[in-house]
This record gives C-alpha cells, sequence and structure tokens, in this order.
C-alpha cells in the first residue's frame, strides 16, 4: 500500500481536527454532568465524613506521534512530542493512518495501565503525557472513534463518540498535552473507557 500523501491526509483529518481543538484547559472536571448520568446519590450515611479519602486511580495517555510530519498536515505545534524520531522512536502521521485502517494501530498511542479494580468513591484522575490530544470517554461498548480514517475495518463510530468535540459529551472528555481531568463518583460495576481520535486506547475500571 503506498502511503498516504500530506494532501490525503490533511483533507481526511484536518477539518474534523481544526474545528474540534480550538480551546484547551489545564484540568477538567465533569462531577455533576457524571453524576446525574448515573444517577448517583450523595452518600448521607455520617460514617462517610470520618472515612480516609482514598488515593485516585491514576492514568497516563501516551503516544509517539512525529511532530514533523504530523504538523505538517494538522498545524504548528498540533504535536508537540519530544521524540527521538530520527532513531525510530516516533510514528509518521501516515504510518498512524495506514495502521489503524489496516486492523493494526499503532501500539505507542495507549492507556496506562488499561485496566484496574478500585473501591467505590475512587477518584479516576487521567494525564495526557503524550505529543497530541485525546478524550477518556465512557463508552458502552468499544468500537470505532469520530475519525474514520482511523477505524478499523468495517468499524464505525460508537454512539458515545458520533460528532466529536461539537457534542458536548465527547468535548469534556478532551485531554491535551500536559492536562488532567478527574471522574469521581463512579457507581459498581465495569466501566469502559476510550480515545474517540484514537479508538485502540482504552481502559476497564471494575468499581467494587
Amino acid at each position: 500500500m503506498r502511503p498516504l500523501t500530506n494532501q490525503l491526509l490533511a483533507k481526511l483529518i484536518f477539518p474534523v481536527l481544526t474545528l474540534s481543538l480550538l480551546t484547551a484547559g489545564s484540568t477538567q472536571l465533569f462531577a455533576q454532568d457524571h453524576a446525574q448520568m448515573h444517577h448517583m446519590a450523595m452518600p448521607s450515611d455520617a460514617s462517610d465524613a470520618t472515612r480516609p479519602a482514598l488515593p485516585p486511580a491514576q492514568f497516563v495517555a501516551l503516544d509517539e506521534c512525529d511532530p514533523a510530519t504530523f504538523n505538517a498536515v494538522l498545524g504548528p505545534d498540533f504535536c508537540k512530542n519530544v521524540a527521538l524520531a530520527a532513531f525510530g522512536y516516533a510514528t509518521t502521521l501516515s504510518d498512524l493512518v495506514t495502521g489503524a485502517g489496516s486492523g493494526h494501530p499503532s501500539l505507542n498511542w495507549d492507556f496506562e495501565p488499561d485496566s484496574v479494580t478500585v473501591p467505590r468513591g475512587t477518584v479516576i484522575k487521567v494525564t495526557d503525557q503524550g505529543g497530541e490530544p485525546h478524550t477518556f470517554t465512557e463508552v458502552q461498548q468499544f468500537g470505532g472513534g469520530f475519525l474514520p480514517p482511523l477505524n478499523g475495518p468495517g468499524e464505525t463510530s460508537v454512539p458515545e463518540c458520533v460528532g466529536g468535540f461539537s457534542t458536548v459529551d465527547v468535548a469534556k472528555t478532551r485531554i491535551i498535552q500536559g492536562s488532567t481531568i478527574e471522574i469521581p463518583n463512579l457507581h459498581k460495576g465495569v466501566h469502559r473507557f476510550q480515545c474517540c481520535i484514537h479508538p485502540w486506547m482504552r481502559v476497564t475500571v471494575n468499581v467494587q
């Protein structure tokens, strides 16, 4: 398969991300919306007030975007990764799209850890330590994201990712380079999170 040209990549990806990534923030907290979504009630037991705070569950978003090829298509400073591209420690935009579209996405794009079990009341904290933006979006089932070129063969966007950053539910889960989001009040059960841009980046949180 021929490498994708910058011009073709720009036509496929740039129009979507240009409108999506204009706003930025250092920390995003969506406790109220998430609690309402799960119909959570605040504990009324007086003993809860005396319980020691639980340590948060920490996650990091990682990637190895190649600044030269990503920024040539998506704009200056889109990829801020400090990557040793000359030594093979970076992935070009063309290789990322080609691999994802063929069902072999780059494993350098990842959430770590990818699975945890935590007690109820644990706050989930996710920091973007990669070079480009990601989302940490809760979904009912894992699937595709809102950028078709980065979905696997036959994979379509899951309902929670449809519309990309034009929808509030996706926009409020965005994490940009160096930023952190916090997710409190997860109810008991299994919760699935994925990046709506790079949908093979997935996390399972089991709340007990």
